[in-house]
C-alpha cells in the first residue's frame, strides 16, 4: 500500500525494484486505482500487501500471495476471455503495442516498461521504418511549390 502514491496528480507505483536492481514508477492508470480502491476497502486493507488470499467465506487473510498465484489468476481469466495461449512478455508486448496504437510518445512506452535502451522497445513494438510515408515527410515547414 506504501509504494501506490500520487505523484504529479496521477497514481502510481513508486520505487518498484525490476530486473538488475533499477528501480521506477509505474503510472496507475485511474480505472485500476478505483479497482485497488474497492478491492482494499472490502477486504478491510489499510497497509502491506495489496493483493491477499482469500478464504472460502471471502474474507481476506494472510501477507500476500505469491508470483504463482497471480499467474494462475491471470490464466483463468484469460480463459474466461477466450485466450488460450498466454505468456508473461506476451502480456508486455501487447501492453506497448496497445499504447503505442493510441499514440503515446516511444520514450513514454520505454519508461513504463523499465527498459534501458529504446532499441528494447522498439523490438517489442516490432517498429520497422517506413519510407513509404516517412514521419518526417509532412512537418509544416515544406516550401510552397512556386515560391522561391
Amino acid at each position: 500500500m506504501a509504494h501506490l502514491q500520487q505523484r504529479d496528480e496521477h497514481w502510481a507505483i513508486i520505487d518498484l525494484f525490476g530486473k538488475g536492481g533499477h528501480v521506477r514508477t509505474v503510472p496507475v492508470p485511474a480505472w485500476v486505482k478505483i479497482a485497488i480502491d474497492a478491492w482494499v476497502a472490502s477486504a478491510g486493507i489499510e497497509a502491506g500487501l495489496v493483493f491477499r488470499s482469500v478464504s472460502k467465506t471471502g474474507h481476506a487473510w494472510g501477507d500476500g500471495i505469491s508470483e504463482k498465484v497471480v499467474w494462475w489468476v491471470v490464466r483463468e481469466y484469460a480463459k474466461l476471455a477466450g485466450i488460450d495461449v498466454l505468456a508473461p512478455h506476451g502480456l508486455r508486448r501487447t501492453c506497448a503495442r496497445l499504447c503505442h496504437s493510441a499514440g503515446c510518445e516511444l520514450e513514454q512506452i520505454q519508461f513504463l516498461l523499465g527498459h534501458r535502451s529504446v532499441e528494447t522497445t522498439e523490438r517489442y513494438l516490432g517498429s520497422r521504418q517506413r519510407l513509404v510515408q516517412a514521419v518526417n515527410d509532412h512537418l509544416g515547414i515544406e516550401p510552397q511549390c512556386g515560391s522561391s
